[in-house]
């Protein structure tokens, strides 16, 4: 769901201004419209499976069971993340990486759902749903991340769309970016990365979505959803417009100011994506076969696994990787990783350089392959 923008603004020159901005265009609206419904899609009809088939009757037992399954998959994925990506490669044999990394995918997303909902369900269970609990719960979590300069990973899809790149496929970004290498160190460092930082996204996603439960027309619940559908959308038209002058703006500050300004702005978006999430949610349960919960969260969670998969874009649904606040250089920390077209036509553009250089070489050396055969002279004829 999260994602880092390093290094893409070099890998994406090449392109005149009007095609950049054109491509930029049509990845902020393929992200808004196909990749966020469809991982929202994902994620709702996946809660809704565990709460129809994962222990039922106790709703604690239920919930820590999830929260159990969840961690220790994210855990594990975690700790051996460098053995995966050594040992499956397409340049090995393709099929079998293509069918082990989907796997992969699916079976993590189950986890990141069944982490996120048990650790949702258990703090319903612990602390109540009362305004002022949800009120005081978020705010300490926000601040927590903030403290840890991890404010950014509350941001998910419409704000980020994970392209299923070979290089980076199974990477997970841990939070003090410890080498494999130190076994100590870099266990505790993806344990904090999956149990603290994670948790503490999960609590201002629950306190926000629970508070906005309370406050936006809590007796009317479509035309809540739909005013979350709303709002959300025009949050983030907002956001995408505003991006090109928080940009300049951070490029100008530096230390604290340019990192409360990049919080403030992630903040917003999270905002915007939270009620988008809400409301594609809730507009779900109420108008996709409302009478057959079964079918309907089948029927739509392997609608919109498929999809993405067929996008090369399957791995927006997993929560994973810890990403620093203001790390990357410039104005580069408030980019948001959508570059699905961009990265696309980037690739194409390269393929063809190549062509055009190996057809070159190839010519280059015909012809110097020509010029040193030595000339044949006829013999005259006596």
């Amino acid at each position: 769901m999260r994602g880092s923008t390093a290094g893409l603004g070099d890998s994406l020159a090449g392109a005149s201004k009007t095609n950049g901005a054109l491509l930029e265009f049509a990845d902020v609206v393929f992200a808004s419209v196909i990749v966020a419904p469809a991982v929202v899609t994902y994620w709702k009809s996946t809660w809704s499976l565990m709460d129809l088939y994962v222990l039922t009757a106790w709703p604690v037992a239920s919930a820590a069971a999830c929260a159990a399954f969840g961690l220790c998959c994210d855990l594990v994925f975690c700790v051996f993340q460098t053995q995966l990506s050594e040992h499956l490669r397409p340049a090995r044999r393709k099929l079998l990486y293509y069918v082990v990394s989907r796997m992969y995918t699916c079976v993590a997303g189950a986890a990141c759902v069944g982490a996120w909902r048990g650790v949702w369900n258990l703090l319903n269970e612990c602390t109540g749903d009362s305004a002022r609990t949800l009120m005081s719960t978020t705010v300490a979590a926000t601040l927590s991340l903030a403290a840890l300069r991890t404010l950014r990973n509350i941001c998910a899809a419409p704000f980020a769309v994970a392209v299923d790149s070979p290089e980076d496929y199974f990477n997970v970004p841990t939070m003090f970016r410890t080498s494999s290498r130190e076994t100590a160190l870099y266990i505790l460092d993806c344990v904090f990365s999956v149990t603290v930082v994670g948790s503490l996204v999960v609590f201002v996603w629950r306190g926000s979505w629970a508070l906005l439960d309370i406050f936006l027309y809590p007796h009317d619940q479509v035309k809540s959803f739909w005013t979350s559908l709303v709002v959300g959308y025009s949050l983030v038209i907002l956001t995408f417009a505003a991006q090109a002058p928080v940009r300049w703006a951070v490029a100008k500050l530096q230390g604290a100011p340019r990192l409360l300004l990049a919080d403030v702005y992630h903040l917003i978006s999270f905002f915007a994506t939270v009620n988008v999430w809400r409301g594609i949610w809730g507009l779900l349960d109420v108008y996709f076969f409302p009478d057959s919960p079964k079918l309907s969260n089948w029927s739509s969670h392997i609608a919109s696994l498929v999809l993405l998969i067929l996008l090369n874009c399957s791995n927006s649904i997993l929560v994973r990787g810890v990403y620093i606040d203001a790390e990357e250089p410039a104005g580069d920390c408030v980019e948001f990783p959508c570059h699905y077209l961009r990265l696309f036509f980037q690739k194409e553009r390269v393929k063809n350089r190549r062509k055009t250089l190996e057809t070159t070489s190839a010519a280059n050396a015909r012809k110097v392959e020509e010029a040193s055969v030595p000339l044949q002279i006829p013999e005259e004829k006596v």
